[in-house]
Order: C-alpha cells, then sequence, then structure tokens
C-alpha cells in the first residue's frame, strides 16, 4: 500500500577548501596595498583631490564580524598586493569546472553518509549565490560528473540559496515527481569580493555543502524529518552585486569595484533582524512548536552580532553556543553555505525527538526557515 511523500533530510556533506588566510594575514596584505595606493596618489591626497585610504586592522575585522579566519581556493593571489582576487589556470570546456569539481566533492560525502548510490538520486539543484557561468548548468555539470539519470537545475537566491533549494526539492518529495534530490551549494564567494575594500574585504570565504533530500520511506534510519519551511524576499539594494555578462567592470580594475559585493551593513542589520526574528516566531507557531523550545538554531553565518540577537528573539534568552552554534570564526560568510556548515557540524549530538531550524538570510533580501525534527 503506498503511503503519501514525506520528504527528510536524509544526510549532509562538506568540503573545506585546504588554503586559509587568517586575519593577520589579510590585513597584512590590505596594509600594504593602502601603503602602496596612497604613496603613488601621494600629490594628489596632498592636494586634496583623493582621499587617502585606511589601514584595516584585526580588531576592527573581529569586532563587526566575529570572523577570524577564512578558507579559499586559491590563497596566494588573494593576498597578493598586486592582485588581491582570486585566480587559476582557465579550464577547458571538456575539464570539469571549479563550482562543479567541490560542489561534487560535498555530494560524494553526503551520499556516503546516507549509504546511497548516485544512480538512487533523481535531481540535483545548484543552489549558490554566484554561477561562474551561465549555460549549461553548474548542477547538470554535477549531475553529469556523479551519473545520476535524472535531471538538474541551477538557482540563485543569495545566501538563502540553499535553504530555497532545501523547500524546492521538499516540494518534489511531496508531488511525487522525485524521491531523492541532492542539494548542491558550492559557494565560491572569494570571486565576487573586494579584497580592496576595506568594509568588506574579511566578508567571504570559500566552501561547498551538499544536502540529501528524501522521501521518508527510502531514508536511513537516523534522519531529520521536515516538519515545515517557509520562504520571504523583500526586495532591497542593501546588499547587491552588480558583476554579470551584461556589464562590464572599470577600465582601471580586472574586477571592477562598483560590480562587486557592496552592502549597507547598518540598514541591513536593523532591517534584517526583525523580519527573520518575526519569521521564524510566527512559523514555529503555526507548526505548533513553541520556538522558546527549539534544541538547535543553525543559523546563517554572516555576523555574529545578528545571530545572538535573532536567536535572542527566538529562544526568549541569550543562547549559548551548544542552542546557535557558530562557525563563522573560522569559516567566515560563506554565502547559502552557511548554516548548513553549522548544521552539518553541530547536529549529531542532538536525540531522537529533539526539534531545530536551518535558517538563512541575505541579500534579496531572502529569507527561508527550514524547521526539522532528529530521527533514529
Amino acid at each position: 500500500m503506498s503511503t503519501t511523500p514525506r520528504p527528510v533530510i536524509s544526510s549532509t556533506g562538506l568540503f573545506t577548501p585546504e588554503d586559509v588566510i587568517t586575519n593577520e594575514e589579510l590585513v597584512a596584505s590590505f596594509n600594504t596595498y593602502v601603503e602602496r595606493h596612497n604613496e603613488a596618489h601621494a600629490d594628489a591626497i596632498a592636494a586634496g583631490e583623493l582621499e587617502p585610504l585606511q589601514p584595516s586592522s584585526v580588531e576592527f575585522i573581529e569586532k563587526a564580524s566575529g570572523i577570524k579566519a577564512r578558507h579559499v581556493m586559491a590563497k596566494e593571489p588573494v593576498l597578493d598586493p598586486e592582485i588581491m582576487a582570486p585566480r587559476w589556470e582557465e579550464r577547458s570546456n571538456d575539464e570539469l569546472s571549479i563550482m562543479a569539481e567541490i560542489g561534487v566533492k560535498a555530494a560524494r560525502q553526503a551520499l556516503e553518509r546516507a549509504g546511497r548510490d548516485p544512480q538512487d538520486v533523481d535531481a540535483v539543484l545548484c543552489a549558490a549565490s554566484n554561477m561562474q557561468r551561465p549555460y549549461p548548468a553548474i548542477a547538470v555539470e554535477i549531475q553529469d560528473a556523479l551519473g545520476i539519470d535524472g535531471f538538474g537545475f541551477d538557482m540563485n537566491v543569495a545566501c538563502s540559496s540553499a535553504t530555497f533549494g532545501i523547500q524546492t526539492a521538499a516540494d518534489y518529495i511531496r508531488s511525487g515527481n522525485a524521491r531523492s534530490v541532492l542539494v548542491v551549494s558550492p559557494e565560491v564567494t572569494s570571486g565576487h569580493l573586494n579584497w580592496r575594500d576595506r568594509d568588506s574585504h574579511f566578508i567571504f570565504g570559500d566552501v561547498a555543502t551538499a544536502v540529501l533530500v528524501e522521501d521518508a520511506e527510502i531514508a536511513p534510519a537516523e534522519h531529520w524529518d521536515i516538519l515545515g519551511t517557509k520562504l520571504k524576499t523583500v526586495f532591497s539594494n542593501n546588499i547587491r552585486n552588480n558583476f554579470g555578462f551584461l556589464n562590464r567592470a572599470h577600465p582601471e580594475s580586472a574586477e571592477g569595484p562598483d560590480k562587486l559585493f557592496v552592502q549597507e551593513g547598518r540598514k541591513v542589520f536593523k532591517e534584517v533582524v526583525p523580519m527573520v526574528a518575526k519569521m521564524i516566531v510566527e512559523q514555529a507557531e503555526r507548526l505548533g512548536i513553541d520556538p522558546h523550545s527549539l534544541r538547535r538554531l543553525w543559523l546563517h553565518q554572516a555576523n555574529t552580532g545578528m545571530n545572538r540577537l535573532i536567536a535572542q528573539r527566538v529562544l526568549g534568552h541569550e543562547a549559548s553556543e551548544d542552542e546557535s552554534p557558530t562557525v563563522l570564526d573560522s569559516y567566515g560568510n560563506t554565502s547559502s553555505a552557511g548554516s548548513i556548515i553549522a548544521f552539518h557540524k553541530h547536529s549529531d549530538d542532538l536525540a531522537a525527538g529533539d526539534v531545530g531550524l536551518i535558517c538563512s538570510f541575505g541579500a534579496g533580501y531572502s529569507a527561508g526557515t527550514v524547521f526539522v525534527r532528529k530521527m533514529a
């Protein structure tokens, strides 16, 4: 007798680049660039025609964000004051792309942890904040590399891409259009960061995550029931990236400082925190969940201050590291992958029956909630 399909999270996977850039290394590189720039433009600065660039500091970075280090795919060129951007050998069309390569590594780990073969998967969603090309879709490339007979497509909702992908996968399960879906988030965020901007040069890091969403009927005994999901978008220019194939970078810069990641941090903090906290509480109540009883919050890893305040408004008290774990200090902001890294690294210790929340928020504005219950 057939039963109504019920989506669950069977497993997760994580790929972490070997290269690490500490705040000390980052500040040394940035300040060298600042010194050279100010020396080269000394006359214009003295004449009042140009404002001198200001140096960065470890204390400034940690106070502003809570970040102490980040992983990157290409450390040397990022730290080179003459380059300050990721660089690697261009690959031919016959070679696996960078995004697909790290996405496949995360996906294979998720499949292995669930005891699943690629042939068991029906679809691949590549959910990330930036794609390295318009087409063919990175998801289809990952699908091909894994040997999956099904379908795939890319989706971008900035920092909420993974949670939007989880709901999309869950909807495919509920509708019967798939029984096993991989949501892969290869985030090479070092590519859209302006490493020469003092206010944001420390924010992002590279990583890849994968979430295997399946019908409970075929899931492993230990899994996470998806109790409910909620998505929300509100247009805002306070976090923006204009870099794309329809525009060109400023001629004086290979990347174009006006075409990379920019944000109005204070406005984002003021507007996003109450929106997300309210969204979480209201969705919890719709699901019959007391938000104060949530065992753990796996929040988007962008800013420790935002997470602290959101967790406090949801739980009703200052959250402990156990209740709202952070990976921001060692990974930096990894866009849509952040909350998934936190879930991947800090979920095995929960007991059967414990209820938690995976939550993302970022550019768009976009926000996504995934309430889950541990099953064993």
